[in-house]
Formats: C-alpha cells, sequence, structure tokens
C-alpha cells in the first residue's frame, strides 16, 4: 500500500480585506498519509518559502480539535469531508493519490477574509458578549451538589456546550445564519437553574445582536448540523425559538 500521494491544490489568495482574490494552483507531492490537514499545509508552505515565495495563511493554534480556531472549505465542504471532524483532525489518509483539491476560506458576510484562508470570526465573541454567560461573582469553586441538577438536563447542557465556535455551520449555511451557535450557548445555559434568571435577557440580546452583525436567517436547510465538528443537533435551534418566544413575551428589552 502506497504510504504516500501526491495531490493538486487550488488554493484560494487574497492579499487582504477588501481587495480581489482568486484561486492559485500548487502541488503537494509525497504527502505522507499519515499527516494531518495542517501538516499537509505546513510541507506546502516550506516549499513555497524555499522558493522565495509568500506561504499560506491559515488559521491554527491546538491543532487537537479543541480550539476552533482552524477552518477552511475543501471540495465545498467546511473543514473537509469526514463528518465530525475538524480540518486539523482531518488527515490525508482520507484522500487518493492524484486528488485536486479546492480549498477557500469561510464564506460569509459576517466573516471578512484578512488573508488568504484566515478570516476574521470576531462576530462569534460579539454574540457572546451580548448575552452569551451567567453574571456570578468570582471566588472559589461552589459545592458540585449544591444546586441540584436532572441527569436529563446535564447531559443536554453538555452537548450543547461541546460548541467550540469555529463558525463552520455558518460557512456551511446558504444564508450565513448564526441560529446554531446561538443555539448552542442559549441551550448550554438555559438548562441549568444558573441560566435561568437571565434567560430572557440572554435570547433578547443575542437574537438581536446576530441580525446587527449581519448574519442570515435560518430556514432550516441543517447544512448547518451536518458540518458541525462536534455535532451540535438543530434541536439547539429549536430551543432557541421557544426560548426567544418566552423572553418576547415578558422582557423589556424588545
Amino acid at each position: 500500500m502506497k504510504k504516500s500521494i501526491d495531490l493538486t491544490l487550488k488554493i484560494w489568495r487574497q492579499e487582504r480585506t477588501g481587495e480581489k482574490g482568486r484561486f492559485e494552483i500548487y502541488r503537494a507531492n509525497t504527502i505522507s498519509q499519515d499527516m494531518s490537514f495542517l501538516e499537509m499545509l505546513d510541507v506546502v508552505n516550506e516549499e513555497l518559502t524555499k522558493e522565495g515565495r509568500e506561504p499560506i495563511a491559515f488559521d491554527n493554534d491546538c491543532r487537537e480539535g479543541i480550539c476552533g480556531m482552524c477552518g477552511a472549505v475543501v471540495n465545498g465542504r467546511p473543514h473537509g469531508p469526514e463528518k465530525g471532524t475538524t480540518l486539523c483532525q482531518l488527515h490525508m489518509r482520507h484522500f487518493s493519490d492524484g486528488d485536486t483539491l479546492v480549498i477557500e476560506p469561510w464564506r460569509s458576510r459576517a466573516f471578512p477574509v484578512i488573508k488568504d484562508l484566515v478570516t476574521d470570526r470576531i462576530a462569534l465573541d460579539h454574540l457572546i458578549q451580548a448575552g452569551g454567560y451567567i453574571s456570578v461573582n468570582v471566588g472559589s469553586a461552589p459545592e458540585a451538589n449544591s444546586i441540584p441538577v436532572s441527569q436529563h438536563h446535564s447531559d443536554k447542557s453538555m452537548d450543547a456546550a461541546a460548541c467550540i465556535g469555529c463558525g463552520a455551520c455558518i460557512a456551511a449555511c446558504p444564508n450565513g445564519s448564526a441560529m446554531l451557535f446561538i443555539g448552542a450557548k442559549i441551550s448550554h445555559l438555559a438548562l441549568l437553574p444558573q441560566g435561568k434568571p437571565e434567560a430572557a435577557r440572554r435570547a433578547i440580546r443575542m437574537v438581536k445582536a446576530m441580525d446587527q452583525l449581519g448574519f442570515g436567517n435560518c430556514s432550516n436547510i441543517t447544512e448547518c448540523q451536518a458540518e458541525c465538528p462536534k455535532e451540535i443537533k438543530i434541536v439547539n435551534i429549536a430551543r432557541l425559538n421557544r426560548e426567544y418566544v418566552k423572553a418576547y413575551l415578558v422582557s423589556e428589552e424588545k
């Protein structure tokens, strides 16, 4: 069995925000199938550097599928073809010798391209600032059993908390909607007693911020669920809608 492959890469190059970009073709030869996708890009960049050419800019940090920094669209799929996998955890054994890979950045009005494959995802931070938190006094950790939480609600909350904020759901959505991201944050807190005092304000403020930041509306296409590397379910969007309706009836922040 061949342990290395040769690839043709069509990679989006863009000098800076607002400038016109274009696809450029590169060869990636003798790529070990044990490499991750980002390691493959590292090899390509090493060759470009040796040739005195500008390396390809791409986001990365932990390279363990935890931080949510990495992300690119590979052959039309955010994070590539493998389900439940971040780009840094995608390995080259999932590709074949001679394949052509089209690699481009997240495409969303709310995520302007900074350079090449790097996009500005600060809009997600603004959504969290709008209400994706609970207000508590800092100090030592409280006693774990001081507030009873049912196992069912605890499990559902933890499922939603698995979101790493990478933005793949937004890149996958034809409307550029952030509903799955907000739904995960709302569900994470709405299901726990600690999140209930600010539940109405949270739902109103986060949805309002989503509209102001240029995200689109959800039309239930479910591309977000299909491409989420942490497999967050769209049931969280349904919970967000319920929380928003309840909040709209009682909140003074409408």
